[in-house]
């Protein structure tokens, strides 16, 4: 499985929704990483840190967007 991590350009670029979506993408993709990591299935735990930085990033982005709004 191959990790994405979007940078904040392409971020922010993106509408509430699609943050939203991507968000719980990141939520899936870090689940999946913490069980491999348990049963020693993952090679390069440093992934592990970089998606919960674009989770943080991903939230962060969209409280900007939220307080923009309204």
């Amino acid at each position: 499985m191959a990790v994405t991590v979007f940078d904040n350009e392409k971020l922010r670029k993106m509408t509430p929704d699609d943050l939203q979506e991507r968000l719980a993408e990141a939520k899936q993709e870090l689940f999946s990483l913490r069980v491999k990591q348990v049963t020693k299935e993952v090679e390069d735990t440093s992934t592990i840190r970089m998606k919960r930085r674009e989770i943080a990033r991903i939230r962060t982005i969209m409280n900007e967007k939220a307080k923009a709004a309204g």
